[in-house]
């Protein structure tokens, strides 16, 4: 059966972030004397949470200090390091208009994800839209993707996640949900294919279409 509602990860899945938070990552490790990054060597920790991202790029990170830095920071390269990836919102779209209910489930911090669905115009298509404050575990743990369809009002087996990372298909799987990946985000595509989603599609703008939208 065709699911009733559609769940995202954002970062990599829905946009290119990378830019952005490259740029406050770099903020943090500016203020604690550290030479700047590529966006390639802080895009593979993308993904499971701020905390970690710091941890990892970050040289003794002060993960409640440093985590103020790039808050306060990141609100000045939200809007011009991120652009949504091809198609998207012309997807987002015709799954909306063909009756599925659609959600975003991400371990960015919320009022970022938030900001960026108003300024990339895709509020319209949105019933919720949750981030790692909204419960108690982020993912891989499933409370996001449980709470996203709570608020959907739609069980396990009428809903599908779509992802960018084998973290993603850790969370569909702990909470009973369907996993389709896409190979543009932090973890190649060679990941992806050993992880065994249920579906790996070459881009985005595939799911229309094989959703029947």
């Amino acid at each position: 059966m065709p699911p009733k509602a559609v769940l995202f990860d954002f970062d990599g899945t829905l946009a290119d972030s990378y830019p952005a938070i490259a740029a406050s990552v770099n903020h943090v490790r500016a203020r604690r004397g550290q030479p700047p990054l590529s966006v390639d060597e802080v895009r593979r920790h993308v993904g499971r949470g701020l905390p970690y991202l710091l941890q990892q790029c970050v040289s003794g990170a002060d993960l409640v200090a440093d985590a103020k830095l790039y808050r306060d920071h990141h609100p000045s390269v939200l809007i011009s390091g991120t652009q949504l990836l091809p198609e998207v919102s012309e997807t987002l779209r015709a799954l909306c208009q063909g009756g599925l209910k659609l959600a975003i489930c991400s371990n960015k911090p919320r009022p970022f994800t938030e900001a960026l669905v108003r300024a990339l115009g895709l509020v319209s298509c949105l019933t919720a839209v949750l981030g790692p404050e909204d419960v108690p575990r982020p993912k891989p743990a499933p409370d996001m993707l449980i709470e996203g369809l709570k608020r959907l009002g739609v069980r396990a087996d009428e809903a599908l996640y779509v992802g960018d990372m084998t973290i993603d298909i850790a969370t569909a799987r702990a909470a009973g949900v369907a996993v389709w990946l896409v190979p543009t985000g932090s973890d190649t595509r060679e990941a992806l294919e050993a992880a065994k989603p249920d579906r790996l599609l070459d881009s985005l703008n595939q799911l229309a279409d094989l959703l029947g939208k």
